[in-house]
């Protein structure tokens, strides 16, 4: 239950919100506090009602920032770059592994491709503007992206551009599963998230124009950062 002084330094905070724009660092509680001339406890009850409001947001070892609101993610075969970039943010990878294994019968399954030969796999961490978006972890046939590492896709580098302008491949078409999840410790930390956050877990096969499938993709999207757009159409309708 809030009391007048907690209120007031609510009123305070969300005026630097508005003020500062989504994604800036809010004062420190100390100096709230100084600012609002009220304990740090009070401050502390006002930054959790904005949280609660979602207005705001802790990361853990980094301070309070205001809240970017979560960003629409359409069911569609667009590239993470792409779809960043048709929203104003500057899209990067971070890689944090890659190596080559031996295809079993379910990832040979996954891919449409014989078992036992090579699967490049990358995981990467995908930013917009530099925060962290998703852990992602794709797998391609190292057959069908002859000389294709892990190192190619670091940075600012788009595998959809790579697949176009080195082999003449473009996603055709390709299905996409979404479920929610909890993160751990480990998922979490890369996401910069306190662990038991909500996330979607996006499952994704993609083929180019050959039918072929270029990519089994698993990710991991942070919750607060993504809502999912889907068309409704009456039955017996196709979209366009």
């Amino acid at each position: 239950m809030s009391d007048s002084r907690t209120d007031a330094v609510e009123a305070h905070v969300e005026g630097l919100c508005l003020t500062l724009g989504p994604g800036a660092v809010l004062p420190g509680e100390r100096e709230l506090a100084l600012r609002c001339g009220v304990s740090r406890m009070t401050v502390r009850h006002a930054i959790e009602h904005l949280m609660a409001r979602r207005l705001v947001e802790r990361r853990h070892g980094a301070g309070t920032f205001v809240r970017r609101p979560a960003h629409a993610q359409p069911l569609m075969a667009t590239s993470f770059h792409e779809d960043m970039r048709r929203r104003g943010l500057t899209p990067s990878s971070r890689l944090l592994w890659w190596d080559m294994v031996i295809a079993d019968l379910q990832l040979a399954e996954h891919l449409e491709m014989p078992g036992g030969e090579r699967v490049l796999r990358v995981c990467r961490v995908r930013l917009a503007d530099d925060e962290p978006m998703t852990l992602e972890t794709l797998h391609t046939p190292c057959a069908r992206v002859p000389g294709l590492t892990g190192q190619d896709l670091n940075g600012q580098v788009s595998f959809y551009e790579i697949l176009n302008s080195r082999y003449g491949r473009r996603i055709s078409n390709g299905k996409q599963s979404v479920a929610p999840v909890v993160l751990d410790k480990r998922e979490a930390e890369l996401l910069g998230v306190p662990a038991g956050r909500p996330a979607l877990r996006f499952v994704r096969t993609s083929r180019d124009q050959h039918g072929e499938v270029i990519e089994w993709v698993e990710s991991l999207a942070r919750g607060d950062r993504y809502l999912i757009e889907v068309d409704i159409i009456p039955p017996g309708r196709r979209l366009r």
